[in-house]
């Protein structure tokens, strides 16, 4: 939409955390959240806006952590041969999104961390992640100026 008000910012530098919690539906489909995340990039892409790689992550926790685990564990858990989110969640790695899954979620749904795909990082828990994204506490995390930074679920 040509006219529309508001577009991406070319001025910015955008830093987004996508927290992805909710299971798909239908398990033979690809989660919608996840379907979000390529969404906005696609957006921000159309408007030329290309943020670095591991600006925009994606946490994968509770219900939704199913959608780590590689083919074989997925059709045992499922009974679906293939898991619809991998080839997802390999393009958003190209792409340079950072793709995390919540350890604490991993226990708590019995999924062995060595069934989960390769290039998905494990990290400690959700909520940490999610703090640690978020605050500029650190060099490595602080925002600057101009640069967006925000949290979308």
């Amino acid at each position: 939409m040509p006219d529309a008000k508001e577009r991406p910012d070319r001025s910015l530098h955008y830093r987004v955390l996508f927290s992805v919690a909710k299971a798909a539906t239908l398990l033979d489909q690809v989660n919608p959240n996840l379907e979000k995340v390529a969404r906005f990039v696609n957006l921000l892409g159309a408007d030329g806006v290309r943020p670095a790689a591991g600006d925009v992550a994606v946490l994968i926790h509770g219900p939704a952590t199913t959608l780590v685990m590689n083919d074989a564990a997925y059709g045992e858990r499922t009974k679906i041969s293939r898991n619809p989110n991998l080839p997802l969640v390999a393009a958003l790695r190209t792409a340079g999104i950072s793709v995390r899954v919540c350890s604490q979620a991993l226990v708590g749904n019995e999924i062995d961390p060595a069934v989960v795909d390769n290039g998905i990082e494990i990290d400690v828990s959700a909520l940490t992640t999610m703090a640690t994204l978020q605050l500029p506490s650190s060099p490595a995390t602080a925002t600057p100026p101009g640069r967006a930074r925000c949290a979308l679920t």
